[in-house]
């Protein structure tokens, strides 16, 4: 082999390569998956487009994109006691996660938003599209659309992520004052909460009470919307005071949790770092839509199930969601202390929710099937004919293993078992890609991207 030419190849970089020089990527791109995405972004996307909407390029043509612009600045505001991992985390995933108000409540088994934005750039969607998300979870895929002009709709059997994606939507538009001024007086808030909520108890993984009255005992009239009431019925007073409490809430019940989990700082304290937290997340967001003049898109959160998708037959442009992790993760358990706040009762909501029906495993597997194939003939009946289902699934082999009593390297994997099920209701694999796991609490370190396509 000639020197000369191992040089040479050394001296060309891969993404000149692949990306003429007007094309800035945004720092930190380091996986497979990512690069492959921005690949499909420059390839399908206008500039225009990219400038706007684009998640893996800092600038084109010398102008900067919109993500590049929402992420830049100062990091997620972390509280000082947090640790090395966690801060290291954020440091590392500055342009994937944190921005926006997905930083708000750190939920187990959350998109990287970054990924959503370039997901749903190369699925077609465009602004005015719509775009549903069956299995909301922490609502990234309605906060990310409504940062894109895309309409969405999201739903989940759980309450509380219906109460915590409507906050997250809330807080890109909201008036902070009221919220500013409960810092001042984080005491007296935190005293509200306690004697309204509950007290946490530090270090201890406690279960508060059911409390009485349903969701309302926790709620002021004004927030009812959380729960029944028209949202366009309120005021703008109510409004304001709606948002705000919520935004509260939120936060305390973040703190409590974090309060479970350590005993680091007092209660207290850590809901003035939380509180601190989420209106650093809030005020920037609100910055930069503002600088941008950037209109947020209208979004839907419903307390629904996917298995029986409330809408009309061929009337979204493009669904993505994740499949609930039944093997890795339980959703309940770990939002048991917020549910049973929110005056709702676990078990009953266990019996109906994917992944969590039934007692051992491999029953709980059996049903599991059961009920994503109900999902997935709803999202070929709602989803317009050409368009694209998005599936994000890991695999849990050693688990799968143990459900159906044979050896891990034997099993079916569940992103191969959802393929199939997706054939035979029209929706063809069109495209799979796979990317490490990355998050700071996780089971699985790889999961697969499905792109299926409706015949």
């Amino acid at each position: 082999m000639n020197p000369h030419n191992i040089v040479v190849a050394f001296n060309q970089d891969l993404f000149e390569k692949l990306f003429p020089a007007k094309y800035k990527l945004i720092p930190n791109l380091n996986d497979l998956y990512e690069l492959e995405l921005a690949f499909y972004e420059q390839q399908i996307l206008s500039d225009s487009a990219l400038v706007r909407n684009g998640a893996y390029f800092a600038s084109v043509g010398g102008k900067f994109t919109r993500h590049f612009l929402i992420c830049t600045g100062k990091s997620l505001k972390l509280p000082e006691h947090s640790s090395s991992r966690l801060k290291s985390f954020f440091e590392k995933n500055f342009f994937r996660t944190g921005y926006g108000t997905h930083g708000l409540f750190p939920y187990r088994g959350k998109f990287h938003p970054q990924m959503i934005k370039g997901l749903m750039n190369i699925m077609g969607l465009k602004p005015g599209d719509t775009v549903l998300d069956p299995m909301m979870g922490s609502g990234t895929v309605l906060v990310e659309a409504s940062l894109m002009g895309i309409r969405s709709i999201g739903m989940d059997a759980s309450p509380f992520c219906r109460f915590m994606t409507q906050t997250k939507l809330d807080a890109l538009t909201m008036s902070l004052n009221r919220a500013r001024n409960a810092l001042n007086n984080y005491e007296e808030v935190f005293d509200y909460f306690a004697k309204r909520v509950g007290k946490p108890v530090v270090g201890i993984k406690i279960r508060g009470k059911k409390t009485p009255n349903g969701a309302m005992s926790v709620m002021e009239p004004a927030a009812e919307y959380v729960t029944k009431a028209d949202r366009t019925q309120l005021t703008k007073k109510q409004k304001e005071t709606s948002d705000t409490y919520n935004f509260l809430l939120l936060a305390y019940l973040d703190s409590v949790g974090y309060s479970e989990r350590s005993s680091r700082k007092p209660p207290i304290e850590q809901f003035k770092a939380i509180l601190e937290r989420y209106l650093f997340v809030a005020e920037k967001i609100q910055k930069v839509l503002n600088g941008t003049q950037l209109v947020v898109s209208q979004a839907r959160a419903m307390e629904a199930d996917a298995r029986d998708i409330p809408l009309e037959s061929k009337t979204v442009d493009g669904i993505i969601f994740s499949p609930p992790y039944s093997f890795a993760i339980d959703y309940l358990d770990n939002d048991a202390f917020h549910l049973n706040y929110l005056g709702v009762e676990t078990e009953s909501l266990r019996n109906s929710m994917i992944g969590l029906r039934g007692k051992k495993l491999s029953e709980k597997f059996e049903l599991y099937q059961e009920d994503m194939e109900r999902v997935l003939s709803e999202c070929a009946r709602v989803l317009r004919p050409e368009r694209i289902c998005t599936i994000i699934v890991g695999t849990n082999n050693n688990q799968l293993g143990k459900a159906l009593g044979v050896n891990p390297e034997e099993v079916k994997g569940i992103h191969e078992i959802l393929i199939q099920m997706g054939e035979k209701h029209g929706l063809k694999l069109i495209k799979m890609m796979s990317r490490p796991i990355t998050g700071i609490s996780n089971t699985m370190r790889l999961e697969y991207i499905l792109m299926l396509q409706r015949n």
